[in-house]
């Protein structure tokens, strides 16, 4: 019935009902992910959700008969990729573990506004003063959030920057990438990247690996299976209707974000951190309907 109901609606549509689906998807991906980190260091849960998502899109690629591993990955465009992707990874991981879900996630919300200054920078494109008084409205959102300087400042803030720069310049690389993979081969991609971020952040601090007990294995496994959910719905929405009409529901992901780290960590944002989501928000579905009339 629902699969029936998805068909009749206009690709728009049907893409942004998929785009609702995937960060709804991945605010609970991000709840079990922190859950596990409050026992398991950031590197293994990493490594733990990687592991468990790369063997969910690498059985749908058997199960189609195609290959895991599509040659493109090697590629330079794509290695590039991988590189910004890692950075990204790693980054968002140590602040889910080490700062507040909701702030995370509203500095995150400012990846598109980074693209968009990229594309400026990097391929040469025209933007208007209109777009570059957004931009800069969405990075003062940055900062109201992360407070430097004030005593309210917390400096693993930071790698939720890092984080958000690297899944920007992930986007950006995107745009020279070769012809799209199959949905299954660019989750097993996406997840492959957790591994090695979990390996690399592994390596730099020099924990060992540990087991993690039943409770937060089944965490990491819910981690896996929701965030592959959210994968593949990603795939879909961006792949059904135009950027420009699906693209403003990656704010939903706010919402979600704000009502889990309520419901399962009290979490209670304090004004600037409302302020500055308002201001991130608001420059980022300027940004994208200007470039939507573009």
């Amino acid at each position: 019935m629902m699969a029936r109901s998805l068909a009749d609606l206009s690709p728009d549509l049907r893409g942004a009902a998929f785009m609702v689906l995937s960060m709804a998807a991945f605010a609970v991906e991000d709840v079990f992910f922190k859950a596990a980190t409050a026992r398991l260091p950031v590197g293994m849960a990493l490594l733990g959700v990687g592991l468990g998502g790369l063997a969910i899109f690498a059985l749908l690629s058997l199960r189609a008969g195609e290959r895991i591993w599509h040659p493109a990955i090697l590629t330079p465009p794509l290695l590039i990729r991988t590189g910004f992707e890692i950075a990204g990874r790693l980054g968002y991981g140590l602040a889910l573990a080490l700062t507040p879900l909701s702030s995370t996630s509203a500095i995150l919300q400012a990846a598109p506004l980074v693209v968009t200054l990229g594309a400026v920078l990097v391929f040469g494109e025209r933007v208007g003063w209109r777009r570059w008084s957004a931009i800069g409205l969405g990075f003062l959102g940055v900062l109201i959030i992360l407070r430097p300087g004030l005593d309210a400042f917390e400096p693993a803030s930071l790698f939720a920057v890092m984080g958000m720069i690297g899944f920007a310049a992930r986007d950006l690389a995107t745009r020279a990438s070769p012809p799209a993979m199959s949905m299954a081969q660019l989750g097993s991609l996406g997840f492959a990247v957790l591994v090695v971020a979990g390996l690399v952040h592994m390596v730099w601090t020099g924990q060992a690996a540990v087991l993690p007990g039943a409770a937060d294995a089944a965490r990491l496994a819910a981690a896996a299976i929701f965030g592959a959910l959210a994968y593949g719905a990603l795939t879909f929405a961006m792949r059904s209707g135009a950027i420009a009409a699906v693209a403003p529901f990656r704010y939903t992901r706010l919402i979600f974000a704000f009502a889990l780290a309520y419901l399962v960590f009290g979490e209670r944002p304090d004004a600037a951190t409302w302020a500055g989501c308002a201001l991130i928000v608001a420059s980022g579905l300027y940004t994208l309907s200007r470039q939507g009339r573009a």
